[in-house]
């Protein structure tokens, strides 16, 4: 296994790469767990049907990913981005990324909810929290820390947070737009991290 492989699998997931070949295979598995979760649920899918509906082999199935809950986490990733790509938003300071974070995550439950198949079905928490987890993380080593913070657990805390507010929110009937909840939610969140951070 090459250097940058063993890295990549070190980190907890692959790295991103410009490669196309690596891009092609990563996004045929993305694909193929989204077709797949069309007709099945996510613990009854394995590694094999994935590979197989990818025209892939086990092989190169775990030379990206080391599981399903791997793929299933970069499905989340690249679909997230979607989203907050769609609607335009800006992560060009700390306030408007937390409205981009939190309108993502309003944006993929309603959209998941709405989806056919098993979809509606998939252990989110798995998957969203840990990307949110990874934004929060990146935000947070732009900014000094109040003594006794822990960068970890503060990343954690806002994305249980807001995944928790906006899966409430996606199972209310008649609920609000999601701008509105997305408003509602970072009022709350925002707070977190004022008093995490130095001024």
């Amino acid at each position: 296994m090459s250097q940058n492989r063993q890295n990549d699998r070190q980190n907890n997931g692959p790295a991103e790469t410009t490669d196309p070949r690596i891009r092609r295979s990563r996004h045929m598995l993305i694909e193929a767990l989204g077709k797949l979760l069309t007709q099945k649920s996510f613990d009854d899918i394995s590694i094999q049907e994935i590979a197989a509906v990818a025209t892939l082999n086990r092989a190169t199935f775990y030379l990206h990913y080391p599981d399903k809950n791997a793929l299933l986490q970069a499905m989340t990733a690249e679909r997230f981005g979607e989203l907050i790509e769609r609607r335009g938003l800006s992560f060009t300071d700390c306030d408007a990324a937390l409205r981009a974070i939190v309108l993502g995550v309003c944006d993929y439950l309603a959209d998941t909810a709405g989806c056919p198949g098993q979809f509606a079905k998939l252990p989110l928490e798995g998957s969203i929290i840990p990307v949110v987890k990874d934004m929060f993380r990146k935000g947070a080593a732009d900014h000094t820390m109040a003594p006794g913070v822990d960068p970890e657990l503060l990343a954690t805390t806002a994305a249980w947070a807001i995944f928790g507010a906006a899966r409430s929110w996606v199972q209310t009937p008649d609920r609000i737009p999601a701008e509105e909840m997305a408003r509602r939610i970072e009022a709350m969140v925002k707070p977190i991290f004022l008093s995490a951070s130095v001024s």
